[in-house]
């Protein structure tokens, strides 16, 4: 029997596939189409102290390879989570990872240290990456000290698993991921959206209020699985591979360049049960390549000598 467990840092997870933070809301809005409990893990739409509204409209257009969007990361705020959603989630068996948000250091300690009251959260995602707030700027996401610097804020008010998600919008994402590590990081994400923008030329007018935003979809799977293999190579902890991962194949390949656990996003929203259509899939394929388990796959690329 092929074995689909894999070790996520401290986690066990049964399989290695993930939703990803803001395309599948909480989780519990898709359980008509993937349960809970199918999943290795699930991830949360960002949380902040506050509720955010979010973004002026438009803040989603479709581009030729996938989609761009400006949401700003729209939430009801952590005590929302706490009272309606964190009740849902008792019982579940799947890992359940709450991705956080702040305008400052200080929103994320303040946010993990109210989320800590929820013994059904098991890990937290650091959302250091988003490209739709503060007006396209990344302070998080681009500067390894403030990177590290949040992640030790965090890591010194939780004992839970930490997890911070980077952004591609680096010239060296490997020196992101070590400065995460350097701050107590259990694991990276790898990778949040790329910044990029559409016009209508006829207009003049930008497909998005905000002019740029975050693009996804399949057209980013090359540059994010680059991401993930150098992060993966860069640093000792695990790496969760995101990114224009639309079928299974593609998910085998960022487990193949090291990551340990993979996220699904933008193509859910193309097929609400693609998550679970991959999960079904993964055993027959692992048989028919002789593998016996995920994780005799991952980290198995076959690099030239000197790369």
């Amino acid at each position: 029997m092929t074995d689909l467990s894999v070790q996520l840092g401290p986690l066990q997870l049964r399989n290695p596939f993930l939703s990803a933070s803001g395309t599948f809301g909480h989780g519990l809005e898709m359980k008509h189409f993937v349960s809970p409990d199918a999943l290795g893990g699930w991830v949360s739409k960002t949380v902040t102290i506050e509720p955010r509204a979010g973004n002026p409209a438009p803040r989603i257009c479709e581009t030729e390879a996938g989609f761009l969007n400006s949401i700003g990361l729209e939430n009801r705020g952590v005590q929302a989570y706490l009272d309606n959603i964190v009740p849902a989630l008792r019982g579940s068996e799947a890992v359940i990872i709450t991705n956080v948000g702040g305008a400052s250091p200080d929103d994320f300690v303040t946010a993990v240290e109210r989320l800590e009251e929820a013994e059904e959260v098991d890990a937290y995602e650091l959302n250091l990456s988003c490209p739709n707030v503060q007006g396209g700027k990344l302070p998080y996401g681009t500067d390894p000290a403030v990177a590290e610097d949040v992640t030790r804020r965090v890591k010194d008010v939780t004992k839970k698993p930490v997890f911070s998600k980077l952004s591609p919008n680096v010239s060296r994402i490997g020196d992101m991921a070590k400065a995460v590590e350097a701050g107590g990081a259990d694991g990276v994400t790898a990778v949040n959206t790329l910044l990029g923008m559409a016009v209508d030329w006829r207009t003049g007018a930008p497909g998005l209020a905000t002019v740029q935003g975050g693009y996804s979809g399949r057209g980013v799977k090359p540059v994010a699985l680059r991401c993930a293999w150098e992060c993966a190579r860069s640093v000792d902890i695990p790496v969760i591979g995101c990114g224009g991962i639309s079928t299974l194949e593609d998910a085998l390949e960022f487990l193949v360049v090291g990551c340990s656990a993979v996220q699904i996003g933008t193509a859910s929203f193309a097929n609400p049960g693609l998550l679970a259509e991959l999960v079904l899939e993964l055993p027959a394929k692992l048989q028919e390549a002789g593998v016996d388990s995920v994780e005799a796959l991952i980290g198995s690329i076959r690099t030239p000598e000197g790369v």
